[in-house]
């Protein structure tokens, strides 16, 4: 589970490389990498992504790879394992 903080500038910046944004989230989502993606709905906190990858590492490496993070609308990214509850 990646969690990527916004900045302070990050209302001003996301605008205008968004659409570049959510057309790698569809294109890995298609992929398989990216299982869920959305931000929490608190005025631009933090975005969170659930991924496929060998390790927090590979998956924080997969988000800085993001145009947000070039172009300075995502900050400090974290991840952590996640564990999906099955029944099965």
């Amino acid at each position: 589970l990646v969690e990527a903080q916004y900045t302070a500038e990050a209302a001003e910046r996301r605008p205008a490389v968004r659409g570049e944004h959510l057309t790698r989230v569809v294109r890995l989502r298609e992929e398989g990498v990216v299982i869920e993606a959305g931000a929490y709905s608190d005025e631009l906190s933090s975005s969170v992504m659930l991924v496929r990858a060998a390790d927090a590492a590979a998956a924080v490496a997969l988000a800085r790879q993001d145009v947000y993070v070039k172009a300075g609308v995502w900050g400090d990214i974290t991840a952590r394992p996640f564990g999906r509850v099955t029944t099965e």
